[in-house]
């Protein structure tokens, strides 16, 4: 198993996990979101605040536990890759945001199943967050 994660690891970078999570999570986002209002604000409100920096940050605080070993690797190398932000944007916790999203990358290239079962566990958090913005 240690020789796929390493063939794994070589095939994509931790920007290009990354870079895919973003967006498969802002998906993920935005099919919890759509069926709940059709009011254009209510919707743009209610996905935002499930998809930013500071609400990936605590969703990867969450996931501490539930997370494997080479899932933690994943984590631990995108948490340290160089970042550019805003100047108003905390460069930290932009870290954590990278992080997460490249753990999303990564199962979702990986491992579709172990991505649900993630989705299933932070699910609960990002129900109440929605129900406040809606």
């Amino acid at each position: 198993i240690i020789f796929l994660y390493n063939i794994l690891m070589d095939k994509y970078s931790i920007r290009s996990y990354a870079y895919i999570g973003d967006a498969v999570y802002e998906l993920f986002a935005r099919e919890k979101t759509v069926l709940l209002t059709e009011n254009p604000q209510k919707l743009h409100k209610a996905t935002s605040s499930i998809v930013n920096a500071q609400f990936q940050a605590e969703l990867l605080e969450h996931v501490q536990d539930f997370v494997t070993d080479p899932e933690k690797e994943i984590v631990r190398r995108a948490r340290n890759i160089p970042v550019t932000t805003a100047r108003r944007t905390n460069q930290s916790v932009h870290r954590l945001s990278t992080a997460f999203e490249a753990l999303v990358g990564y199962l979702y290239i990986t491992d579709r199943e172990r991505l649900t079962a993630l989705y299933k566990f932070i699910e609960p958090i990002i129900d109440e967050c929605i129900a406040c913005k809606i």
